[in-house]
């Protein structure tokens, strides 16, 4: 309880001299106010007024805000000031600590500023309440190891300046040493090495693409600015700008207009053009894609934020096309990125060509709180197994694992692993993996190193009314993916009820993947989850033909596809299951054969864009629906020597899709490809030659009627 009286007040003359320190090494630094809220916030008024302010932050209530010039707003719109300056930046962490969010502001100070966090004492980190839990389905009265750590962390680092205004002691503020020379924001070595490949790569040959990789604060946003601005003035007429959001883009353009200066008749915060009519313009990822407007550069900033589906058309929809990304981030993993874009640019344009910045611009090289800010959040998290021995599949161990009782080393291998493999892979990750009571982990070593790592939930066991309104519609609980994603889309309420292990993320070094080391951590947790008593184990992922092939091979069924496009893959969501008991079989029976009912309903309706060979694999392994009868056999057979029309056969065609066996002797045929765009997704003609399936109607009739006349040929059932 708070008394409501301070016992120590700010000493603002040596905090304005602590301000001008920092500002002048170019540093920043964290402050921990401890202890009650609203002396925490009284002890803000009395030091703010004596601040310098350019940018300010208020992250709660904005009613509770301790100045009028800082800027109140709520964790959920951190992701807005990407790209963006703040001198001081205020964190009420008593309404919610979301991890991405506070990792993303706090790279958005500059030199000379001040992070502040009100939050409770240390010691009661571990039992903290945190309102942000209940967001996330980690609202419990456990201890938060997440929180645990990140109290350790700030414990053991003298650059955390800790206040705790309930105290009547002085607070010690670091003795700044002053700099020979004042640190200045200028254009770095780095930048200027990027800024000239850009414009080379500007100017250069087609279907070369650029990758930049940078860690925060480097100034990639910056770089691109002041190439696109020289592109300009060196002949280009249009170059393009695209992001997540415009606001991500608000440095690129500032660079721009600077580096222009008179040169620039006409601008607003989306686009500029020059005296001789040369434009630079930003469109939002869809837009461009849908305006498809003529440009020869374009340029992606923060990339790892787009799905890669969305990415690779930009990349095969103009002629010189660069993106950019940081290498650890909380708007998605950059590496993650990199290694998924790595190998479509491998196979689309192998001539492409990468760039990186790592000296930092916005603050010094000796700033003390980018490597705590990444030492709580784990931003730079490294997997880094070696060359790993050689080994037998004998010499691999799998094991139960718990990133709460991990070490320090241990957590930081293992995450880093999570990050290179998945395109997404956030603090707010790390912290449902350690906090989360419903996760259950495995890792697999050789020779003592870790190389795999897979992580699941226990979802379901809802109560049998809770289930009924989730299967109805009527309800949606907090987490519970995978059951309740069965239960509203297939219309029984047991897949909310049963209780099953969801796979969230499963990762294997590269040079451990010749072991079979996924496949026998999906093992490991089946046989857990059996033990466990559970009624199945299931997954949920960005659909792809290799992803769909591996879990294939570990057992797990087609239960359900989703109807929109994930937002971080850019791919439709594919749920996959395997029972472990009599009523999981029964239910996983029931869910499949309603699928398959409504499959060639479903697939021209709701994926139509699905990738055919996809598509391909997961119609062969649905159970079979039709049988052809005499009738059918007729059509077919009349069809097949060019007696029947396309359009009069599609219900028969379909209903072949769907006869046992048909799609698993099709999946190997050359024409695959074309079936499933013309028989089950309803591609036009045209569509189709687009596409170069066919050069026409007449020719994709004529490779259709010789597949029907090759399988009446040798598939004996029908």
């Amino acid at each position: 309880m708070s008394s409501g009286i301070l016992a120590s007040e700010p000493d603002t003359a040596d905090w304005r001299s602590l301000q001008a320190g920092l500002a002048a090494r170019g540093e920043r630094r964290l402050v921990l106010l401890e202890g009650a809220r609203d002396l925490s916030i009284q002890w803000l008024k009395a030091l703010m007024p004596s601040l310098e302010l350019d940018g300010g932050l208020w992250v709660g209530v904005a009613a509770d805000a301790p100045d009028d010039r800082l800027t109140a707003i709520e964790p959920v719109k951190a992701r807005q000031w990407l790209g963006r300056e703040t001198s001081l930046v205020a964190w009420d962490g008593w309404q919610g600590n979301p991890p991405d969010a506070f990792a993303a502001l706090a790279g958005t100070l500059k030199a000379g500023g001040l992070l502040f966090w009100l939050m409770p004492e240390l010691e009661n980190w571990g039992s903290f309440p945190d309102p942000d839990y209940g967001r996330t389905s980690l609202d419990h009265g456990q201890v938060h190891p997440f929180a645990g750590r990140m109290a350790r962390i700030l414990e053991a680092d003298s650059s955390v300046i800790r206040v705790n205004p309930g105290v009547p002691a002085a607070t010690a503020l670091p003795k700044l040493s002053i700099p020979a020379s004042e640190f200045e924001v200028a254009t770095t070595s780095d930048q200027q090495d990027l800024i000239r490949k850009l414009v080379a790569f500007g100017l250069g040959r087609r279907r070369r693409p650029l990758v930049v990789t940078a860690d925060r604060g480097r100034g990639k946003s910056a770089a691109l600015g002041m190439a696109a601005a020289q592109l300009l003035q060196q002949g280009r007429r249009q170059v393009l700008v695209t992001a997540p959001s415009i606001e991500n883009v608000n440095a690129l353009f500032h660079h721009a207009r600077e580096t222009l200066g008179a040169e620039v008749t006409d601008a607003s915060d989306d686009w500029l053009e020059t005296v001789s009519g040369a434009r630079l313009r930003f469109l939002s990822v869809r837009d461009l894609l849908r305006e498809k407007p003529e440009a020869e550069v374009v340029m992606v900033d923060e990339a790892a934020a787009v799905p890669v589906s969305l990415l690779k058309r930009v990349l095969m929809g103009w002629p010189r096309v660069a993106f950019a990304s940081t290498v650890h981030g909380y708007e998605g993993a950059g590496r993650g990125f990199a290694i998924r874009f790595r190998q479509i640019l491998d196979q689309a344009t192998p001539q492409w060509q990468s760039q990186t910045l790592s000296r930092p611009v916005r603050w010094a090289r000796g700033d003390l709180l980018e490597p705590l800010i990444s030492s709580l959040f784990l931003l730079s998290a490294d997997h880094n197994p070696g060359d790993v021995p050689e080994a037998a599949a004998g010499d691999v161990v799998i094991e139960p694992w718990s990133p709460a009782r991990a070490s320090g080393a241990e957590l930081a291998d293992a995450f880093g692993l999570l990050v290179d493999a998945h395109y997404r892979t956030t603090p707010a990750d790390l912290r449902q993996w350690m906090d989360d009571p419903a996760a259950r982990s495995w890792r697999a070593l050789v020779h003592g190193k870790t190389v795999g790592v897979l992580w699941g939930a226990v979802e379901g066991g809802l109560s049998r009314d809770l289930a009924e309104q989730v299967a109805s519609g009527k309800r949606r609980v907090r987490g519970h993916l995978l059951p309740q994603s069965l239960a509203s889309h297939s219309g029984f309420p047991e897949a909310a009820s049963q209780r099953g292990l969801r796979t969230i993320r499963i990762a294997v070094t590269a040079g451990a993947r010749r072991l079979g080391i996924g496949r026998s951590l999906v093992a490991a947790a089946t046989a857990g989850a059996a033990e466990e008593g559970l009624d199945y184990t299931g997954t949920s992922f960005g659909g792809s033909s290799d992803l769909y092939a591996f879990w294939g091979s570990c057992g797990l069924e087609l239960a359900r596809i989703g109807l929109q496009r994930e937002v971080t893959s850019g791919e439709y969501p594919v749920q996959m299951v395997h029972a472990l008991n009599a009523e999981g079989a029964v239910l996983l029976e029931q869910v499949r054969a309603r699928l398959a009912r409504h499959w060639l309903v479903l697939v021209p309706l709701n994926w139509k864009h699905l990738d055919p060979g996809l598509l391909a694999d997961m119609t062969s392994g649905l159970p079979p629906t039709c049988r052809p009868d005499a009738a059918d056999i007729r059509d077919l057979q009349h069809y097949g020597n060019g007696y029947r029309g396309f359009r009069l056969m599609v219900p028969v065609l379909r209903d072949l899709s769907l006869v046992r066996g048909v799609m698993s002797w099709m999946r190997g045929h050359a024409e695959a490809h074309l079936w499933c765009r013309a028989v089950l997704q309803g591609w036009s003609w045209p569509e189709l030659q687009e596409e170069g399936l066919c050069s026409g109607q007449r020719d994709g009739e004529d490779r259709l009627r010789g597949l029907v006349r090759e399988l009446l040929k040798s598939w004996q059932e029908v």
